[in-house]
């Protein structure tokens, strides 16, 4: 796969180019050439055909691991009744022609890049397909309907002729492009919702793919930076002269993210910035620890908050319920703990900047080289290799701001490598979260009114709080389960630590939250967990069939080991539903939760590649076990403690369980597959807890010292 496609050379190619084109109330198909002005272009990925039978799609979205290069090119080629022998894939120029047709930015975040496009890629597929078909038909003087098109050819079904779609590019890029192609029923595709591999798997496989930090600049230098180890700290003092003595140091660089180290190797950088000594102050909140953030948040639920929602009758129906339930929940701060550390590499020269960048946000890498350099968009060209691992961290724009400052600073292409320990300790994390839920039950064992109140920092937008934060209350204002009264109240824990985005921003702790409390009201109304969790879905039908899918394909009655237990957790995120079914068995003595079995089902839509769904769904959930069960990152002196995965540990091997999948191939709006199935494996865990033992968790992680405390 290359890397970038530079716009001229994309236009000055032969053949047949077609793009999607944005308008208020639909899509539309355009045919391009290398005349066409760019100002008639919409943001959309684009397809062209060449006359070596080569199909290429375009794309502004990144591959890191979620096999999305596989998934969007098959839509096409599905609909353009391509060879798939013959299909590849290209990133596209950072151009707004090129960008995500619904954001308007060349970004891969939110489980978004098959919702946002497969509509518009179908109607670009068939629309070329139509084209050839026409273009084939005028060839022999034959009418459209006679012919068809299927693997890279159009036949005349009569005669037994064909054209493949090179020879007929010429042709068909003087047709114009029908408005309203007809799309293929589901009964006429090939590859969509057919497994097949992942197209690059192979280059990972031989070590030939490559990944940001295999990034190689002639002439570069590497860089590192020296960075306070308290948030908002400021240097005091360090010993240029002593760095500049290590052999190998070319540069140092004060400047806004610390003090740059630049060298002929990476040895002698990192020699460098441990001659520098660097010294630095305490920082903003020099008292800031794992165990204030703790209290902070316990604090923060307490306190008034902002209204998320407010429905009128929760205060009559709380007074007067039957029953009542009342629980505290609380979530650490969470590390993306990235395989593939922050890197980046950068060439600013005079009038033009090279930014080399293993990125989810083109658009971000671009935006932030441009402050730096005061250079036009146009002027800034961004490479994307392969990402190792992204979930949301790989947003940030850090390493990018590192590397360029340190090549406009010193006139040098410089590439940046930050250590395990610095990726760590220098990201934005998950937010900590605090959550207090009550709710009400009827004599008859329905909740009447919920009222849930969730304190956690600001992760979604920009601009100054206090402010109701999306990714705090997604999935509580807008709560799955039919209840006629709820409340929602958030509150700004406004701290120095920096957060973003992390995989399901919202579910990965409203989905622990709501899932385990949904499991303490059915034991308060004495009913079955999964037929409470139906009862509350009647209104829902896809909701009610997942759930009832996961507990038939679980054996949901089916008696169990003792001391084992089982739980059952849904939640409904990014467009599709996903319920999971978990069976576990405990060490009292050790604490130890051994996972056993998961049983997952999800219903996304229309399934693209079953192969790339289940791997999404058995990652996240594995990602999601891995925050259940050890995962939180520690605070102390002003900074983080947290440097390397001897004290950020993840779930191993040996601790992974069994996991199945059982997909619902419906016909409704297609959903995402990258987060939904991480949000139900938390509560599902912590039920089956309760299961087998009668005790309830209530704080992540479960670590085997807090579940033996638990138990005691």
């Amino acid at each position: 796969m290359k890397s970038t496609l530079d716009r001229r050379e994309f236009l000055s190619r032969a053949g047949l180019t077609l793009a999607i084109a944005a308008t208020p109330s639909s899509f539309q198909v355009l045919a391009m050439g290398q005349d066409t002005p760019s100002e008639l272009f919409s943001p959309g990925p684009w397809l062209q055909i060449t006359p070596d039978n080569r199909v290429t799609v375009l794309l502004c979205k990144t591959e890191m691991g979620q096999g999305i290069h596989t998934a969007i090119p098959m839509i096409v080629a599905d609909e353009l009744g391509a060879d798939w022998d013959q299909v590849e894939t290209e990133m596209a120029p950072v151009e707004a022609e090129f960008a995500d047709p619904v954001h308007h930015m060349h970004a891969t975040f939110g489980s978004q890049s098959i919702r946002h496009l497969y509509l518009p890629l179908r109607k670009l597929g068939a629309a070329g397909r139509e084209i050839l078909i026409q273009a084939a038909a005028g060839k022999w003087n034959v009418a459209v309907g006679e012919c068809e098109a299927a693997l890279g050819k159009v036949q005349h079904k009569s005669s037994g002729r064909s054209f493949s779609y090179g020879e007929l590019v010429e042709a068909a890029a003087s047709i114009p492009v029908p408005e309203n192609p007809t799309l293929k029923q589901k009964s006429e595709r090939t590859l969509m919702g057919t497994p097949i591999a992942r197209i690059d798997i192979p280059a990972k496989v031989r070590g030939e793919a490559k990944f940001g930090i295999d990034t190689f600049i002639p002439g570069m230098l590497y860089g590192v930076v020296a960075r306070p180890p308290a948030y908002g700290a400021k240097v005091t003092s360090y010993d240029e002269q002593a760095a500049m003595k290590v052999d190998g140091v070319r540069h140092v660089v004060e400047f806004n993210r610390g003090i740059g180290i630049c060298a002929d190797t990476l040895d002698a950088a990192w020699k460098g910035r441990e001659a520098l000594n660097s010294k630095w102050d305490g920082g903003v909140e020099p008292q800031l620890s794992t165990a204030s953030m703790d209290e902070f948040l316990a604090y923060s639920l307490d306190q008034p908050g902002l209204e998320a929602r407010n429905d009128e009758g929760v205060p009559k129906a709380l007074r007067e319920a039957k029953k009542t339930v009342q629980a505290d929940y609380f979530l650490p701060y969470l590390s993306h703990a990235i395989m593939e550390p922050m890197n980046a590499a950068a060439h600013v020269q005079a009038n033009r900047t090279e930014v080399w960048s293993p990125s989810q946000s083109q658009t971000g890498v671009q935006q932030a080289t441009a402050a730096i350099t005061g250079m036009k968009p146009e002027q800034i060209e961004v490479h994307t290799p392969y990402l190792g691992g992204g979930y949301g961290g790989r947003g940030a724009t850090e390493g990018v701001q590192e590397a360029v400052a340190l090549s406009k600073a010193t006139g040098k292409p410089i590439k940046v490598i930050w250590k395990r320990e610095e990726d760590i300790q220098y990201e934005a994390y998950r937010p900590g979260y605090g959550h207090r839920i009550e709710a009400s039950l009827d004599e008859a064992g329905k909740v009447t009114a919920w009222f849930h109140r969730v304190a956690g920092s600001i992760v979604h937008g920009r601009g100054p709080g206090p402010r109701v934060d999306s990714g705090a209350v997604g999935g509580l204002r807008d709560l799955q389960y039919s209840v006629p009264n709820i409340k929602v109240d958030y509150i700004w824990v406004n701290k120095p630590i920096p957060v973003r985005p992390w995989r399901n921003p919202s579910g990965s702790h409203n989905g622990f939250t709501v899932e385990s409390f949904m499991d303490e009201l059915a034991h308060a109304a004495n009913q079955d967990p999964v037929e409470f969790r139906l009862r509350h879905l009647e209104h829902d039908p896809r909701g009610h069939r997942v759930v009832e899918l996961a507990a038939e394909k679980a054996g949901w009655d089916k008696p169990l080991t003792r001391g084992q237990g089982r739980g059952i957790a849904t939640f409904f995120s990014h467009g599709s539903y996903v319920s999971e079914v978990a069976e576990i068995s405990v060490d009292k003595n050790t604490g130890v939760i051994q996972v056993h079995r998961v049983v997952c089902v999800v219903d996304c839509g229309p399934v693209i590649n079953p192969n790339t769904l289940e791997a999404q769904m058995s990652g996240a959930l594995t990602m999601g076990l891995s925050a259940a069960f050890m995962e939180k990152v520690q605070f102390a002196n002003g900074g983080v403690k947290s440097a390397n995965y001897s004290d950020y540990p993840l779930l191993r091997m040996s601790q992974a369980p069994d996991v199945e999948v059982h997909m619902v191939d419906s016909d409704h709006e297609i959903g995402g597959g990258g987060e939904p199935s991480l949000p139900p494996i938390a509560p599902a865990v912590a039920n089956a807890l309760f299961a087998a033992t009668g005790t309830r968790i209530r704080r992540l992680p479960m670590t085997p010292e807090s579940v033996k405390a638990a138990l005691a």
